[in-house]
């Protein structure tokens, strides 16, 4: 008895993780959800004075924590269902590094995804510029998962919330990329 009860809560369990899995699988295979991530843990705040884009020993980049939770978040993602995905980097190696341990193959770095945090008054132009990346990427992206890995402000800015590294938002999005509504995804662990 005490068995069979067991071996049924084992099967309503993972009916439960498998029908939340599909839930995010099936809205990334949508055309109006989209994937934003903040780059996993690099510790401090900013960048050095004088760092540059072509040198990541002059930025702040993700210390061994921060590489095992990108991979981490990774395997997660697929064991959530997501098989293919579309996946764009901000040019800041912290996360460049972050979408290559995803490990969903290539990523590309997208201008629209860096980081303002030096200069705040352009958070409105670059929010604009990622809506209209957005736009134009939901309507070709079939049905991969199209995922994002920025930083804070940018996530602040599009979605009104600050998160934490490692966090994930799924956006649903209208065909300008506006952003209608969005559920946080705290960092697996």
């Amino acid at each position: 008895m005490l068995r069979t009860k067991f071996f049924f809560s084992a099967i309503l369990l993972s009916s439960c993780l498998f029908a939340q899995a599909s839930e995010l699988s099936q809205k990334l295979q949508s055309n109006n959800h989209v994937l934003l991530m903040r780059h996993a843990l690099a510790p401090g705040v900013g960048d050095p004075a004088n760092y540059s884009h072509e040198d990541c020993k002059t930025q702040r980049n993700l210390d061994s924590e921060g590489r095992k939770q990108a991979a981490f978040v990774g395997e997660w993602l697929k064991k959530q269902g997501i098989q293919k995905a579309d996946v764009y980097s901000s040019v800041w190696c912290r996360c460049r590094d972050t979408a290559t341990l995803l490990n969903f193959g290539t990523y590309k770095v997208e201008p629209s995804l860096a980081s303002f945090f030096d200069d705040m008054s352009k958070a409105k132009a670059s929010n604009a510029r990622l809506q209209r990346f957005i736009s134009e990427k939901i309507k070709s992206k079939g049905d991969q998962a199209l995922i994002m890995v920025t930083h804070h402000v940018n996530i602040l800015e599009f979605m009104g919330e600050n998160i934490a590294s490692g966090d994930m938002v799924v956006a649903k999005v209208n065909s300008k990329g506006e952003l209608i509504s969005y559920k946080l995804i705290p960092r697996p662990e």
